[in-house]
């Protein structure tokens, strides 16, 4: 029995396999047209978040981070007092560092210690950003590293931007298709790029002494920009 089989399974699976490969067909190859659009709208921010920093030196550690610790609690008060709240207010760096003499010939000596103490405050309205600038200064902050202006709902803005670029693309894929001597025909596929936020705008460090006068704020506008990526059916003249 067991020499009888296995011609016959040959002779079974043989028509099977022929028989599969007669039924495929080639895949259709669709002239195509491939362009990329972009688009942009203009936003207006509605919040910013201000890196605010209290540096210190003094002839021991502990002396320059008691210090540094005075001053930073006083910031913090004055930024409550001007509506400020907890969930607002957060330390991102804290650091203790030797300032150190190099002589030739002899071990470095260390001449005091540098205490930065850097707080990330949320403001969410921007009128009030000038009022903690100077609040901050006045109080016993003597660095402003970082000021960004940033819209909070962008999604409306974004979806527009992403109907005129899909209106830009569709524009230059109907160009090419008339320069070629064709007309464009439907739309294949579209792909979405992501949307990245404009980079922080750095300040300059401030003192306090020149926190006098109210500190003016311009946030002016934001780009907003949307890349799409798009392939259209390219229909070739007669």
């Amino acid at each position: 029995m067991k020499i009888g089989t296995w011609p016959l399974l040959g002779m079974v699976l043989t028509p099977l396999t022929s028989h599969a490969q007669d039924i495929r067909t080639p895949v259709e190859q669709v002239p195509q047209i491939a362009v990329t659009g972009r688009g942009e709208v203009k936003v207006s921010p509605d919040k910013a978040t201000i890196q605010i920093s209290v540096q210190t030196r003094g002839s021991t550690a502990a002396g320059a981070a008691a210090e540094n610790a005075n001053k930073q609690q006083a910031v913090l008060a004055a930024l409550r007092a001007v509506g400020l709240g907890n969930d607002q207010l957060s330390t991102i760096n804290y650091n203790v560092y030797p300032e150190q003499r190099y002589e030739q010939g002899k071990e470095p000596v260390i001449v005091a210690y540098n205490v930065t103490n850097t707080i990330l405050a949320e403001v969410r309205k921007l009128t009030q950003v000038g009022p903690v600038i100077d609040a901050a200064l006045s109080h016993g902050a003597n660095m402003i590293t970082s000021l960004q202006f940033y819209a909070s709902n962008t999604e409306a803005a974004r979806r527009t931007a992403i109907a005129t670029a899909i209106e830009k693309a569709r524009a230059d894929a109907d160009a090419a298709a008339k320069a070629a001597r064709g007309t464009l025909g439907t739309l294949l596929e579209i792909s979405i790029g992501s949307y990245s936020p404009p980079p922080p705008r750095p300040v300059m460090m401030m003192a306090a002494k020149q926190a006098q006068a109210d500190t003016p704020i311009n946030p002016g506008e934001e780009t907003l920009a949307v890349e799409v990526s798009t392939r259209w059916r390219f229909i070739p003249g007669q």
